[in-house]
């Protein structure tokens, strides 16, 4: 991309964030805690086929846990009672299940740390030197801890996420949503913010809440991919939109 192509993230109104993925690389943690978790499931209610990475793109990224545990179950035809957030991690239900992941990715979050992409470090500088307003926008419910870890947190006034979505009732990307209360919250509107995602379901959420600009961030979904759900432009790492 030439100095001319890139657009000019700081004349927009302000610029929301996803988290996984596109500031820090906890999609990669969040893959590991989903295979290790629905692996060991899946052997021990002998269900079939067995778990793949592409499951976790079909069902799991972007969406909030309960919602993508569902999701893949239903993949698999196998339905089970949905639950209450409280309950324990051993309990079979929707969110005994997201529960017992989420026990996974806390215990690798503590135990190696986590570092945000240098490229998503230098776009922040440039916007906050610029004064632009910026949020994060995050299905998990684990993004404050994420955000802390990674020294990020005091760089954001405003995070809109899992935690706040289910307090609210707020519906998983791929609906509007969650980008709207977070542009809400943040007192700006949607036509002249700019939206960066991964996911393809955060791509979807994005455009359909209206957004000015949707930029998507191919690390691994696919550029094709993230164009289809709605991005205006894709690129490789936030690194390429720094003037």
């Amino acid at each position: 991309m030439t100095t001319a192509d890139k657009p000019d993230l700081t004349a927009y109104d302000a610029v929301l964030f996803d988290l996984d993925g596109v500031l820090t690389p906890t999609a990669e943690v969040h893959m590991h805690a989903w295979r290790t978790m629905f692996e060991e499931l899946f052997a021990a209610w002998d269900i079939a086929p067995p778990y793949t990475d592409e499951d976790y793109f079909a069902s799991l990224d972007g969406k909030k846990r309960y919602d993508g545990v569902a999701s893949l179950l239903r993949s698999r035809d196998v339905e089970i009672p949905w639950g209450d957030p409280s309950d324990p991690p051993e309990a079979d239900t929707i969110c005994g299940i997201g529960n017992r992941k989420n026990v996974v990715f806390e215990r690798v979050l503590r135990a190696d740390g986590i570092a945000p992409y240098p490229g998503s470090v230098a776009l922040l500088d440039v916007l906050q030197a610029a004064g632009t307003p910026i949020a994060v926008v995050s299905s998990s419910k684990n993004a404050e801890e994420v955000l802390r870890v990674a020294g990020l947190r005091e760089r954001f006034p405003v995070v809109m996420d899992g935690v706040i979505a289910e307090r609210d009732h707020l519906a998983s990307k791929p609906a509007p949503d969650v980008f709207v209360e977070g542009a809400r919250m943040l007192g700006v509107d949607p036509a002249r913010s700019v939206a960066i995602e991964d996911a393809i379901s955060g791509v979807q959420s994005a455009a359909a809440g209206g957004f000015g600009l949707v930029i998507g961030v191919d690390r691994g979904t696919g550029a094709s991919s993230l164009t289809d759900a709605g991005a205006h432009l894709v690129v490789d790492d936030l690194q390429e939109l720094v003037p």
